[in-house]
């Protein structure tokens, strides 16, 4: 079988370039033992990928030249010398390709039954855990929490929202790009207030947003959200710090907030994380977020790319935007 591939060819400088990838064809390689070979339906898009493009240590290792990247990935065994059947619809991690030969004990078989395939990669995956970790252990929301989430249209954004509404939230504000995206955090994904950060002057939108202050603000973005952030939080307010979107093309240092300072007078506690050590969590969460969804009180949505030659495409325009909910790539 024959299937193709996507290789970082060059560290990227700034926003990535098509000229930094390549696509190529392989061979699959056949499982050995222990080994299941599967055959992608869909591959994940993320902004965490844009930092393993560049050669610098982080949390976790960076994507090697001239080899195929890595990422959340739904696929169907089509050959297995291990214990999982042929057949079975598989998560694992190596996405950015059509074929993955992979150790058996390294995917974990998902029900495509109850839910479409590609939800493991979102609302029943990384996404949505990343959500209800940031908000039930990194920055607990209380009930009556006033909170605020930036890329609130995004993937994991538009979900946090909803998931502090079921945690007890009394309000619930999110920030995005334009009227049309604003729109959906009111209409599609129940938020009480919405800012359009294109607008400008974040601190006054917020304020005026949440005349009482907020308690708890969820970061996707950083930056001048995380200023306006801090400017508005109560006392003892909490900040889970999950990214910082806005500047992962940059290519030189951004200064932090000017205003960090008042986080010593409100006793504030930011605090940063990443999704995978809270992997025990996974459980409760998926038990909780499947009643969710089968009450109609957890709204999701996608956008979706069709093809691995796009790929790039797609994951190039989730940095800038362009998606609302999850960003995926439908294999053919």
């Amino acid at each position: 079988m024959i299937g193709r591939e996507v290789r970082l060819v060059a560290r990227p400088v700034g926003e990535p370039d098509p000229s930094d990838f390549e696509v190529a064809e392989v061979e699959a390689r056949e499982p050995g033992e222990g080994e299941v070979l599967v055959r992608n339906g869909w591959i994940s898009v993320d902004p965490y990928m844009r930092g393993r493009m560049n050669d610098v240590k982080s949390y976790t290792p960076p994507f090697r030249l001239g080899e195929p990247m890595e990422g959340g990935a739904v696929g169907t065994v089509v050959a297995s010398r291990g214990k999982i059947p042929e057949g079975a619809t598989v998560l694992h991690g190596l996405g950015w390709r059509e074929y993955a030969t992979l150790d058996a004990s390294s995917v974990r078989v998902v029900d495509a039954e109850k839910a479409p395939p590609q939800a493991y990669l979102g609302v029943l995956g990384m996404t949505g855990l990343t959500a209800y970790a940031g908000l039930t252990e990194v920055a607990p929301v209380r009930e009556g929490d006033v909170v605020f989430v930036s890329g609130a249209a995004g993937a994991v954004g538009s979900v946090a929202g909803q998931i502090a509404r079921r945690l007890g939230a009394s309000r619930v504000i999110g920030s995005a790009g334009g009227p049309a995206k604003t729109a959906k955090l009111l209409d599609d994904f129940g938020f009480d207030a919405a800012i359009d950060y294109r607008e400008g002057e974040l601190e006054r939108q917020l304020a005026a947003a949440a005349p009482d202050g907020i308690d708890v603000y969820f970061d996707n973005v950083g930056g001048d959200h995380l200023r306006a952030a801090i400017a508005v939080l109560n006392t003892f307010g909490r900040v889970a710090l999950c990214g910082a979107v806005s500047q992962y093309n940059r290519t030189r240092p951004e200064p932090g907030p000017d205003n960090l300072f008042q986080a010593v007078g409100k006793r504030l506690t930011l605090r940063g994380f990443i999704v995978g050590d809270h992997q025990k969590l996974m459980g409760e969460y998926v038990q909780r977020a499947s009643g969710w969804l089968r009450q109609g009180c957890l709204h999701t949505e996608e956008t979706v790319v069709d093809g691995i030659d796009n790929a790039v495409d797609a994951f190039v325009g989730m940095l800038r935007g362009r998606n609302v909910g999850k960003m995926l790539v439908r294999l053919k």
